[in-house]
C-alpha cells in the first residue's frame, strides 16, 4: 500500500512537472535540460503556481496543510506561487451538495430539513478536511444564524496512507542522513499525526473553540464563535455565525479604514498572550482562518475559524521559552546559550561561550530592522546549521509553536511590512516574566497548594507512626525528639497558612 501510495505521489508530481521545477534549481541547469529531453511529449498549458497548487489538491489533505503553510511565506517565495497557494485556505474543490446532505443526515438520523430552518447547500468555504455551510436553527432551538462544518468523508482512509508514508520516509531519513537522529523526524511525524487525527473529531474542534472563547471572553482585540453543543457530533460541528473580511483581503480591510499597523500588532499580542499567559494557542493561524469584524462595536477585532489544530504548553515549556525570547530581545546571547543546556537541548559539556558567539553570530544582524528588510528564511537556515554543529535536538512538542510562529509572521508581513516585532512582543514578555517571579505569583502559587497543606499536615502523626511500625529497631526516643520538632514546626506552619489564607481573601475581596 505504500509503494502503491508513493508511485501515486511520483505519477502526479510528473503529471504537473513538479518534478522539473524542482530541478530547475539545480545550479548548472544541465539536470532540467537533459530530464526535459527525456520528458520530450510533456506539455504545459498551465503557469507553474497553478500547477503546482493542483498537484497538491490531488496529493490530498496532508500536502494542502504543507501548501497553506508555504503560502504565508512570501519571503521565500516568488509571489505568482505564494498568490496562488493562498487558494488553498479555503477554496479546496468541495464535496457535492448531495454528500453533504447525506453527512447530515448520518450525523443526526434525519434529513437537514428537520434540523434547521434553513440550510444553503452551496458552501462558503472548503478546505483540506472539511467544508462549511451556513444556515438558521430551527425557532425552538433559538432560530440563531449558524455556520455548519462538516467533515470529508472517508478522510481517515487516505491521511493513514500518507501518514504511514511519512513515516517510512522519516525511518530512512534518520538512518541515512547524519542529522536524522538529533532531529527525531519519526517523533515529529507522530506529533503532526496525533494533530491531524485530533482534527477528524469534530467534537474536539468544538471543545477547542470553546476553550479559547472562554480564554478570551471579554477581550477587546479576539473573537471566537459559540458552539451549539446540542447539534455537534465527530462529523458536523454548529457554531456562531462570524461576519467579517478575511485577512488576506488587505485592500477591503483599508476601503473600511481598519488601522493595519495597530492590527499587526494586536495580532502579536494576540499569539503571546495565547502562548504565555494560557497556555493553549490556535496553531492553524493560515490567513484562511482569521477574519478581521468591520461592524459595530467589533470592529478591528480578529475573528479566529477553524478549530481543528491546537497547540498546548506546560508551565517548564512557557518558563523556558519567555526567558529565551526576554534573553534574545536583550541580546543576552550568553542567557540563551545556558538555558539551551539548562533544559537539556544542548550536550551538558557544551562550551557556552562558543555556543554564546555562534547564537551572536546569526541574531545580531537582525535587531532594530524593520520585519520587511529581514529574512527570516536565511536566519532560519543560519540557526538551523548553528544548532548542528552544537548537537542541539529537535523538540517535536514544540513543532505546532514553531508553525505557528512562521504563520504569525506571514500575516505581520503581509498586514506592516514596517512591524517591529522585537519591540511589540517585549513588554508583553516582560509583564509575563514579572507576574511569574514576583509577588503576584507566590500568591498565585499559595492558593494552588495551600489546599494540599491542608490535607497533608494533619496526616503527619500517622505517617511518622507507621515509620515506627515498619523500623521496630529505630531509636524511639530520637524519633519523639523529632516528632517534637514536626509537631511545633507544623503548629508554626498551620499558624503561617491560615495568616496566608487570610492575607489571600482580603487581596481578592479588597
Amino acid at each position: 500500500m505504500r509503494l502503491f501510495r508513493l508511485a501515486k505521489i511520483l505519477s502526479i508530481a510528473s503529471r504537473f512537472g513538479i518534478d522539473e521545477m524542482i530541478l530547475e534549481h539545480e545550479p548548472t541547469g544541465r539536470l532540467a535540460a537533459l530530464w526535459r529531453s527525456v520528458h520530450f511529449w510533456r506539455r504545459f498549458d498551465s503557469p507553474r503556481a497553478v500547477r503546482l497548487r493542483l498537484a497538491l489538491e490531488a496529493l490530498g489533505p496532508i500536502f494542502v496543510k504543507f501548501g497553506q503553510v508555504l503560502s504565508t511565506r512570501r519571503d521565500l517565495l516568488p509571489l505568482d506561487i505564494a498568490d496562488e497557494l493562498a487558494k488553498l485556505q479555503d477554496r479546496v474543490p468541495p464535496f457535492s451538495a448531495e454528500v453533504a446532505l447525506a453527512e447530515i443526515e448520518a450525523a443526526y438520523g434525519r434529513p437537514a430539513s428537520e434540523v434547521f430552518a434553513e440550510f444553503d447547500a452551496t458552501p462558503v468555504a472548503s478546505a483540506s478536511v472539511a467544508q462549511v455551510h451556513l444556515a438558521r436553527l430551527r425557532p425552538e432551538d433559538g432560530g440563531h444564524e449558524v455556520a455548519v462544518k462538516i467533515l470529508r468523508p472517508n478522510m481517515l482512509s487516505v491521511i493513514e496512507h500518507d501518514l504511514a508514508l511519512l513515516e517510512t520516509l522519516a525511518g530512512l531519513l534518520e538512518k541515512l542522513w547524519a542529522d536524522g537522529k538529533r532531529l527525531k523526524p519519526r517523533e515529529v511525524v507522530a506529533e503532526f499525526a496525533k494533530y491531524l487525527h485530533d482534527e477528524l473529531d469534530l467534537m474536539r474542534e468544538a471543545a477547542n473553540c470553546s476553550q479559547l472563547r472562554r480564554n478570551f471572553t471579554g477581550s477587546t482585540l479576539l473573537l471566537v464563535p459559540e458552539v451549539y453543543w446540542d447539534h455537534c457530533t465527530t462529523t458536523v460541528m454548529v457554531m456562531e455565525r462570524m461576519r467579517g473580511i478575511p485577512i488576506s483581503q488587505i485592500d477591503a480591510l483599508v476601503a473600511t479604514g481598519i488601522d493595519l499597523k495597530s492590527l499587526s500588532r494586536a495580532g502579536v499580542e494576540i499569539f503571546f498572550t495565547q502562548v504565555f499567559r494560557d497556555g493553549f494557542f490556535h496553531a492553524d493561524m493560515h490567513p484562511g482562518n482569521i477574519f478581521v469584524a468591520t461592524e459595530g462595536e467589533n470592529r478591528g477585532k480578529y475573528i479566529a475559524l477553524d478549530f481543528g489544530i491546537v497547540g498546548t504548553l506546560n508551565d517548564d515549556d512557557k518558563d523556558y521559552l519567555a526567558q529565551n525570547f526576554l534573553a534574545f530581545f536583550r541580546r543576552d546571547y550568553k542567557r540563551v546559550a545556558m538555558a539551551h543546556v539548562e533544559a537539556g537541548w544542548a550536550p551538558a559539556d557544551t562550551r557556552i561561550d562558543e555556543f554564546e558567539a555562534a547564537i551572536r553570530a546569526v541574531c545580531e544582524p537582525i535587531f532594530d530592522r524593520p520585519l520587511r528588510e529581514i529574512s527570516f528564511g536565511r536566519v532560519l537556515l543560519r540557526l538551523f546549521q548553528t544548532s548542528r554543529r552544537f548537537n542541539v535536538e529537535i523538540q517535536p512538542q514544540l513543532v505546532m509553536l514553531q508553525k505557528t510562529l512562521l504563520n504569525v509572521e506571514g500575516l505581520g508581513r503581509q498586514l506592516d511590512p514596517d512591524l517591529d516585532l522585537w519591540t511589540t512582543a517585549k513588554p508583553f514578555l516582560e509583564r509575563w516574566m514579572k507576574n511569574q517571579v514576583g509577588w503576584r505569583a507566590f500568591v498565585r502559587a499559595a492558593q494552588q497548594e495551600a489546599p494540599g497543606w491542608a490535607r497533608t499536615l494533619p496526616q503527619l502523626p500517622r505517617l511518622v507512626h507507621r515509620a515506627l511500625v515498619r523500623e521496630p529497631g529505630a531509636d524511639i526516643a530520637l524519633v519523639l525528639a523529632d516528632l517534637a520538632v514536626t509537631q511545633r514546626r507544623q503548629n508554626r506552619l498551620l499558624f503561617v497558612v491560615a495568616a496566608l489564607l487570610l492575607a489571600l481573601l482580603a487581596f481578592q475581596y479588597f
